[in-house]
């Protein structure tokens, strides 16, 4: 079995055949679904998801790119619907330096807040870093991030980076981007990464993998995504899968098998 560790159900291009696109993921294997919200609305609506179907859950929080619209009440929204067993972390959070849609400053200041947070609900933390990494290894350090662990979704990061990561007790996560032909760096991640910390994603409808580059992204991909990487590591995909699968499993420690 393999489980999309991260994507979004919530989002509007699924409305007309959510339906289908579950029905798909299962044909391909896909045996359960971390659905994530980006924004307040579409954190409930994940945790609405989830309470509709036994195999997908929850990750609630704001994205950077909204970070300007983080208010107080944000917080008390989140931490109240944090206590529904269906929710198993907060996110996702982070930092986007790349296209920068919100305030670099309220950034930091919300990305603080659902570390934060995920401390006081004792959930883990999903993160989001496009072109910060130095930035969000210093906020996980200052805000004792490792106290709850967490992952790192799309890791696009240096090996390096990924080692200090680890050592936070952190999982790395690789999305459709590891099967693209000249994406040396996430192969790389993919190969050295020890096996019981490595997750598997698609971001969907994001970041579709080969041989779907192109077209809408959705969870069955994520079997794209298994295949690439366990044939950079000479294994079995069902190998992959069985590792992990236990390992998102481990980190979102409110799934049930």
């Amino acid at each position: 079995m393999l489980i999309d560790s991260h994507c979004h159900l919530n989002d509007p291009q699924f409305e007309i055949d959510q339906k289908e696109v579950l029905e798909r993921a299962k044909a391909m294997g896909v045996g359960q679904i971390v659905c994530v919200g980006y924004d307040l609305a579409s954190s409930l609506e994940a945790e609405a998801l989830a309470r509709q179907h036994p195999n997908i859950y929850a990750v609630i929080g704001v994205h950077p790119h909204d970070a300007r619209l983080v208010k107080e009440q944000t917080y008390r929204i989140l931490k109240r619907t944090a206590q529904s067993p269906r929710v198993v972390a907060i996110g996702e959070t982070g930092l986007d330096y790349f296209r920068n849609l919100s305030p670099r400053d309220l950034q930091l200041q919300a990305f603080r807040g659902h570390i934060r947070l995920a401390r006081e609900v004792g959930l883990p933390i999903v993160i989001h870093d496009r072109d910060a990494h130095a930035e969000v290894l210093r906020i996980m350090r200052e805000e004792k991030a490792a106290e709850v662990g967490g992952v790192i979704h799309c890791f696009s990061g240096s090996w390096e980076m990924a080692q200090e990561c680890l050592a936070m007790g952190f999982y790395i996560s690789l999305a459709g981007p590891v099967t693209y032909h000249n994406a040396r760096r996430p192969q790389e991640i993919a190969t050295r990464v020890p096996l019981d910390r490595l997750l598997l994603e698609t971001d969907a409808p994001y970041l579709s993998p080969e041989p779907r580059r192109g077209r809408r992204n959705e969870p069955g991909n994520v079997r794209y995504v298994a295949e690439k990487i366990a044939d950079l590591r000479g294994i079995t995909v069902e190998e992959l899968g069985s590792a992990t699968t236990a390992n998102a499993r481990r980190v979102f420690s409110r799934m049930q098998s």
